[in-house]
């Protein structure tokens, strides 16, 4: 049987970086003694989820990822710890800013960088003003044992972003999220859309996702968490509340997702010949 642990962090953040890379650097060296190779930070936990406003100010917190210092402390510790930290920053890039991801390897080295594909833009979520859409494409990298697909947070609305990843070779999905009240409508409460839109994910690619928010209240912005891991049924097989702070953890059998996969036939039956229309502008 082969077998990958993985987990989740779920935590609130303030505009204090180097305090908010101590909590989560706390809750990764939690998650590994619990026996974690895969560990989840949520989306852009270097500060408060910023985009709740447009402040040109802010740009200059974008940094390299090879000085960003999120980056460089998730590594230091994956190689200490000797696991892999999906590691969500805010990067410039010459003039360039993008909402990025560093997938940091056992071994502390950056195996490569997805660029956010989809780019959400809204009240309390305008992220267009910061980040140019990605041009990495859709990433995957080998992992403990399995092959690991990321994407982020708006991405995962988007079937379009795991059948993708799924067919690149993916055997287990993450997602980094940043996602709470919106401040159109104080009626509207995602917290069950956003986990059905990626169940979905896991039931109709037959593949284990691993999904981690923040919480707390930013300036009048509340953060749901709800962070979770579904295997590849869409069970859910660990989960945190609506304000908790911590880790969750779970154990994949990856033999019985290939093959449940396999039974299902979904990649079997697939008619690629008729999937032209999902290419074009509408």
């Amino acid at each position: 049987m082969t077998e990958i642990t993985v987990a989740a962090l779920q935590a609130a953040f303030t505009d204090d970086m180097d305090a908010n890379i101590a909590h989560v650097s706390a809750l990764v060296r939690e998650a590994a003694a619990k026996g974690a190779q895969v560990i989840l930070p949520p989306e852009l936990f270097e500060g408060e989820y910023f985009c709740r406003v447009e402040d040109e100010g802010l740009f200059a917190n974008a940094k390299p990822t090879a000085e960003h210092k999120a980056v460089l402390a998730m590594q230091k510790l994956a190689a200490e710890l000797s696991v892999y930290i999906p590691t969500s920053f805010f990067e410039a890039d010459g003039p360039h800013h993008y909402n990025s991801l560093a997938m940091i390897g056992p071994d502390g080295r950056v195996m490569g960088v997805y660029r956010k594909s989809h780019i959400p833009d809204g009240p309390g979520y305008e992220e267009k003003f910061y980040f140019r859409p990605g041009n990495t494409g859709f990433k995957v990298w080998p992992g403990p044992s399995a092959t690991l697909g990321v994407g982020i947070c708006w991405d995962q609305w988007y079937p379009e972003t795991a059948r993708a990843m799924m067919l690149m070779g993916a055997e287990v999905l993450f997602y980094p999220t940043a996602i709470g009240s919106e401040p159109h409508d104080t009626s509207l409460d995602t917290a069950r859309l956003w986990r059905r839109a990626m169940v979905g994910h896991a039931v109709s690619n037959v593949v284990p996702i691993v999904a981690a928010n923040r919480i707390g209240v930013e300036h009048g912005q509340t953060f749901y968490g709800t962070s979770f891991i579904a295997d590849e049924r869409g069970d859910i097989l660990a989960e945190l509340g609506r304000e908790e702070t911590g880790v969750i953890t779970a154990t994949i059998d990856l033999d019985r997702v290939k093959r449940h996969r396999a039974a299902f036939g979904f990649f079997r039956d697939r008619r690629p010949e008729l999937y032209g229309r999902l290419v074009q502008d509408i």
